[in-house]
């Protein structure tokens, strides 16, 4: 592993759940020495990655990676642009609105809207969600390139639930009927007793660049609230898309077509 690869997976030990990790934490939870965790951090403190509590002396994500955030956004707008479109959904339905976008054969989490509720589904910014077993995932692979879906069609298909599609000749009609109806379902693929629907949001060359989605407990989402939902996230995602290129969303779709 490059010195450059050691420092990036130190960064990815972090979570919303553990925003802070001490040296021997992370040490241990990195399989290096401490004096090998302690250089990297040295190195990624003075770049602004990370930063030290000089009370606690526990380290944190710096302010050097929000820069770099900002400069890619600025770039690509793909978060400013949902937004608006993420509270809306978020007020309308009253549960956990998402959005995520393709990191690596992987989804990740890069904004969530949680409603005031108890009893509600839990989603963290940083989070990867794997393509086969959620409404995020499965919305992500109806437009994605044809490589992407033979790789996540031929790899295993871990079972989170006991619902979780792992027969790749059921994902496949579960694409073919995401791709028909214009949104994802969910039914406790990934989480136990939620139900998700979802959208793909599409690039300038139509496909997949992300997704959004709606997740709720499935005691109070019975199948009509389920269908609406997804229409109106599949609405969401369609004028994210068009705000982006500057086309509309049935032109992307046949430009991947061709």
């Amino acid at each position: 592993m490059s010195t450059v690869s050691k420092a990036i997976s130190l960064l990815e030990l972090f979570s919303v759940d553990e925003p802070e990790l001490g040296l021997t934490e992370i040490a241990r939870r990195s399989g290096f020495d401490k004096a090998t965790t302690r250089r990297l951090l040295v190195s990624l403190t003075q770049h602004g990655f990370v930063e030290q509590d000089s009370e606690t002396r526990f380290y944190r994500l710096g302010a050097g990676l929000t820069r770099l955030a900002r400069i890619r956004e600025a770039r690509f707008p793909l978060l400013q642009t949902a937004l608006p479109f993420i509270r809306d959904l978020a007020a309308t339905t009253a549960e956990t609105v998402h959005l995520s976008e393709a990191s690596n054969g992987f989804l990740l989490t890069v904004h969530v809207e949680h409603p005031a509720r108890a009893n509600r589904v839990n989603v963290n910014v940083g989070e990867y969600l794997p393509l086969h077993s959620t409404a995020s995932g499965i919305a992500f692979l109806a437009h994605a390139r044809e490589p992407v879906l033979e790789t996540a069609m031929a790899e295993p298909l871990a079972p989170f639930t006991s619902r979780t599609v792992t027969d790749p000749a059921d994902l496949a009609s579960l694409i073919e009927a995401t791709r028909k109806r214009g949104f994802s379902i969910s039914d406790q693929g990934y989480e136990e007793g939620v139900i998700s629907v979802g959208a793909a949001i599409l690039g300038t060359d139509g496909y997949s660049i992300g997704t959004l989605a709606i997740a709720a407990p499935v005691v109070r989402t019975p199948k009509a609230a389920a269908t609406e939902r997804g229409k109106a996230v599949a609405a969401a995602a369609r004028e994210i898309s068009e705000r982006l290129n500057g086309e509309s969303f049935e032109a992307l779709e046949t430009r991947a077509i061709a």
